[in-house]
């Protein structure tokens, strides 16, 4: 009877299978967090004006997601639902103190620049929506992975738009001059050019993600919503 029983017994699905795999690659185009679902626009626009912010805010929501997605999930069958919303907080602000800890720990003048916005990853709606719309609902195998593809395509829409913004509008990377010294003029500034002032203002930064929203919906026509 045990025989059968093992034969009959569905196989254990795999951490990297298919299905799993989808569940990364997904948010990265057709499903992002930021473009499509329209989610975590705030941050995108408050902390892009330098690479290293929006390095250290994605690795923060990294960490908080995807161990965040696991410990709902492992938890899942115990939380009562009337008080799951508060039990999702209660995870969620325990890793974003961490993180805030850590940050102001090992990189005290990113996590002074960063300021209260590593404090609203709690109020984060990409957070509390994959709690709320996965986590709650399987495993913690797809949980990790549905926590790393969405931390994914949120962190590389805001390195693109930190990119452009702190570029042009400081000609710098990762604080690195790289048309040359401004103050001295030498470099590009020595032929003319001139840093783009508005590219360090916040309307800039959803221009740019409304680019990147209207390049995604070109290539992709089956994200265009009928009216």
């Amino acid at each position: 009877m045990s025989e059968v029983a093992e034969k009959t017994k569905a196989p254990r699905e795999s951490l990297f299978s298919k299905k799993n795999r989808k569940l990364v690659t997904d948010p990265l185009t057709d499903n992002n967090p930021i473009t499509i679902q329209v989610l975590g626009i705030c941050s995108a626009l408050a902390i892009t004006v330098q690479v290293e912010q929006a390095f250290w805010m994605s690795v923060s929501v990294l960490f908080v997601l995807v161990l965040g997605n696991m410990v709902i999930s492992m938890l899942r069958n115990l939380i009562p639902s009337r008080i799951r919303i508060i039990v999702q907080l209660v995870v969620v602000a325990s890793l974003v103190i961490i993180v805030d800890l850590m940050l102001a720990a090992f990189v005290p003048d990113v996590s002074e620049k960063l300021s209260v916005f590593v404090g609203l990853i709690i109020t984060n709606c990409i957070i509390m929506g994959r709690f709320e719309a996965f986590a709650m609902g399987n495993k913690v195998g797809p949980s990790l992975m549905d926590g790393l593809g969405n931390s994914f395509g949120y962190a590389w829409i805001l390195i693109l738009v930190a990119f452009v913004r702190e570029l042009f509008g400081s000609g710098t990377l990762w604080g690195q001059p790289i048309f040359g010294d401004y103050i001295e003029g030498n470099g590009l500034y020595s032929i003319g050019y001139v840093n783009n002032n508005m590219m360090i203002l916040p309307p800039m930064a959803l221009i740019i993600v409304g680019v990147i929203i209207w390049v995604q919906r070109s290539r992709n026509k089956a994200l265009i919503e009928d009216h």
